[in-house]
């Protein structure tokens, strides 16, 4: 098992949400495993060349049993130019008890957004998640909250206590990730999720970084999210992992 595979407990059934790196983490997950399975509950950009194949398909599991290349790509449809269709929860269970390696998901949508809490009806996580990685940017912290940098900006004002337009501070980051309205919205029962902050380029996001994750395990169920992990997700690089 690879030290990023280890870190964010990759294994099994596995969703992705937040924003500021979701996919690049799937992909760079899927890299390091010999057979992995990415696939999504929502809509996903087309990803073919992220993996060795993608199998358009409404019967997965056939497509699963079949499959000789990975990491092996599953969709139900391509909806758009550049966009395919994701399965429903309940097939995407399936895939996991049928798959025994990791199964991807990306289960939720930021609009290539840096910064997130989900709306109503996301994430839409399988019942049979194993682990649930909620991501954010570090590259967030000082600017605004607001649309440009945040998919739903109302929605992390609700979460964190603050007014849209107000500075984002590593504490409003890390109680977002933290918080069952925020990163942790729709975790399972028995599942663990790990906070992943993104995009620490240098020392100064690094120590950024350390705040967010010293927040968000202050307001965490500590039952629920052992630790956060700090990564450069472009190059597949752990800075730091805070527990």
């Amino acid at each position: 098992m690879s030290e990023l595979t280890a870190a964010l407990d990759a294994e099994g059934l596995v969703c992705v949400v937040g924003a500021g790196g979701k996919k690049t983490t799937m992909y760079a997950l899927a890299a390091e495993s010999d057979r992995a399975v990415v696939t999504a509950t929502v809509r996903i950009p087309i990803f073919d060349p992220h993996v060795a194949r993608v199998d358009v398909t409404e019967d997965p599991i056939a497509a699963l049993m079949t499959a000789t290349d990975w990491p092996l790509g599953l969709v139900p449809e391509q909806e758009f130019e550049d966009r395919y269709r994701g399965y429903e929860p309940d097939t995407v269970d399936e895939i996991g008890a049928a798959h025994d390696g990791p199964v991807l998901v990306k289960a939720d949508g930021a609009r290539m957004r840096e910064f997130k809490a989900p709306g109503t009806n996301e994430p839409q996580i399988p019942e049979q998640a194993d682990t649930v990685i909620p991501v954010a940017s570090a590259h967030v912290v000082g600017k605004p909250l607001s649309e440009e940098l945040v998919h739903r900006p109302e929605r992390v004002a609700a979460v964190a206590g603050i007014e849209v337009g107000d500075e984002i501070t590593p504490e409003v980051v890390g109680r977002t990730l933290a918080s069952p309205q925020g990163g942790l919205r729709g975790v399972p029962p028995g599942a663990t999720a790990i906070p992943l902050v993104n995009k620490i380029d240098d020392d100064e996001d690094l120590a950024v970084g350390r705040e967010i994750a010293n927040a968000a395990l202050e307001h965490a169920d500590r039952a629920v999210v052992p630790r956060v992990v700090l990564a450069r997700m472009a190059d597949a690089e752990i800075r730091e992992i805070v527990e």
